[in-house]
């Protein structure tokens, strides 16, 4: 059975999307954190950062340097935050591994 992802990738389920490459995509997330909460996602299929292995080293860079090109594009390139849930305990919610980026409000640390 396809991820809720996965049925965006593949244009069965409408989102509005904020970049895409042949190797990912980048949507606003629905249940937004901040002002801007973009979720950039790989089109490949990996449930969690936890399942990435040596193959997937470019794919994993790939994606962390278009991070780079979404926030320069969005004039955010200097005050972000960036997080990867692992796992139901981490806050996971769909077993589809995604990056998510957020902008436009003051951040706390420990986040919690």
């Amino acid at each position: 059975m396809k991820t809720l992802f996965e049925k965006i990738i593949d244009r069965d389920i409408p989102a509005e999307f904020i970049y895409e490459d042949d190797l990912c995509i980048a949507i606003n997330d629905i249940n937004p954190q901040a002002p801007i909460h973009i979720l950039l996602i790989p089109k490949k299929p990996i449930k969690m950062l936890s399942d990435c292995n040596d193959d997937d080293k470019d794919l994993l860079a790939h994606l962390f340097l278009t991070v780079g090109k979404i926030t320069k594009k969005l004039d955010i390139n200097n005050t972000f935050r960036v997080n990867i849930n692992n796992g139901e305990g981490a806050g996971q919610e769909v077993f589809h591994l995604h990056i998510h980026i957020l902008s436009g409000r003051r951040f706390h640390w420990p986040p919690g």
